[in-house]
């Protein structure tokens, strides 16, 4: 025959659940559990195989070894004794955010890449500040990544020469990075028919 106790435990301004159980012959051990809103905060468990196999068992004895337990666990609850902590709440998900060019027609001025991006939190569209954002351009003879962070309004200012480009596909891209958190944007380049000596490109949104 298994056996248990429940017991509510005030400390202060807080409450606990303190739950001693005999798991029976079968699993001879006694656990006790301190709970709080449903909680697990403290876990603690003995072996009674040895006793149980003795000549000394008897249900009374085993009955008052498991309240013994469970009364251990509430004096060292109510001294302080037994520190119990909430358990950390879960990482909040990743809050989805989105790269925004505010000067798509003319990010391209005299040899210079011009960039004016803002980020925003696609829930509500309100700014996100602090974003890590990086651009470069995909194809040119030389990459290079130009990053800057987002300021209180969620805006970021990124300035860099145009670099000799390649002669396959070429892009824009602008990517953005927060607590796990991603977007990009591409803006395909095309070259004309005829380039200058220094060639020259047009940007041309794409997705």
């Amino acid at each position: 025959m298994s056996s248990g106790f429940n017991t509510d435990v005030r400390v202060g301004e807080q409450v606990f659940h303190v739950q001693t159980e005999d798991r029976g012959p079968a699993h001879p051990r006694i656990d006790t559990a301190v709970y709080q809103n449903g909680r697990v905060l403290h876990r603690r468990s003995s072996n009674y195989a040895e006793f149980a196999a003795s000549a000394q068992f008897a249900e009374e004895s085993l009955r008052r070894l498991v309240e013994q337990q469970h009364r251990a666990v509430i004096e060292e609850l109510r001294s302080g004794a037994l520190k119990v902590e909430p358990p950390a709440e879960p990482p909040s998900p990743p809050c989805a955010i989105q790269v925004q060019l505010l000067n798509p027609k003319s990010w391209l001025s005299a040899g210079n890449v011009v960039l004016d991006v803002e980020i925003v939190r696609r829930t509500d569209g309100q700014p996100q500040p602090g974003v890590l954002v990086e651009a470069e351009i995909q194809g040119a003879l030389k990459e290079a990544r130009h990053a800057a962070t987002t300021d209180e309004q969620g805006r970021v200012h990124i300035r860099f020469p145009l670099p000799p480009l390649g002669k396959g596909d070429l892009a824009l891209v602008i990517h953005a990075m927060a607590n796990g958190a991603w977007d990009e944007i591409r803006f395909e380049m095309r070259t004309r028919n005829k380039p200058p000596a220094s060639p020259a490109v047009d940007p041309a949104p794409g997705s």
